[in-house]
């Protein structure tokens, strides 16, 4: 069966970066699942893997364009030290959930200048070009109730 809207697919992967660093793999562990043709995946990936099928093994380079998008300047911002009451010590690298106007979302420490903090709301890979290696393990038909849903559900149907 080859991946087409509506299909379940399942693939082992390794994102590298342009360097070659290893930033994800599911070596060694279950594989990923997807629904196609909803956006669960990145649109760059997805676009690769329409009309594969099981057992396929392909190398797939993913614009930023077509991965994570761009990096959005607005999505920095200096916020006072203040704004992370009860966080005795503020490193680079930590994360954090910030409540905006448009509901909750994701931050980074990027900086750290006496009180005033750094933070990045975008996704930690926008911006890079991602390189997977991918091999399918498994496509078919998705159920009508992961259709329903937008997403594939574990052995035994729906977990959530």
């Amino acid at each position: 069966m080859q991946i087409v809207d509506r299909t379940a697919v399942s693939f082992h992967y390794t994102l590298t970066d342009a360097e070659g660093h290893v930033l994800d793999s599911s070596s060694g562990g279950e594989p990923l699942s997807y629904l196609h043709g909803v956006g669960n995946i990145v649109p760059g990936l997805e676009t690769a893997l329409t009309g594969r099928s099981a057992g396929d093994s392909l190398k797939v380079v993913v614009s930023p364009e077509e991965g994570y998008g761009m990096p959005n300047p607005m999505l920095v911002q200096l916020v006072p030290r203040m704004a992370f009451q009860g966080v005795d010590k503020l490193e680079v690298g930590m994360a954090f959930q910030s409540q905006t106007p448009q509901g909750p979302m994701s931050v980074a420490i990027t900086g750290i200048n006496g009180d005033e903090i750094t933070v990045d709301g975008n996704h930690p890979l926008a911006g890079k070009t991602l390189h997977f290696a991918v091999d399918i393990t498994d496509v078919r038909e998705a159920t009508v109730e992961e259709c329903l849903h937008g997403h594939v559900h574990g052995a035994g149907g729906h977990h959530h």
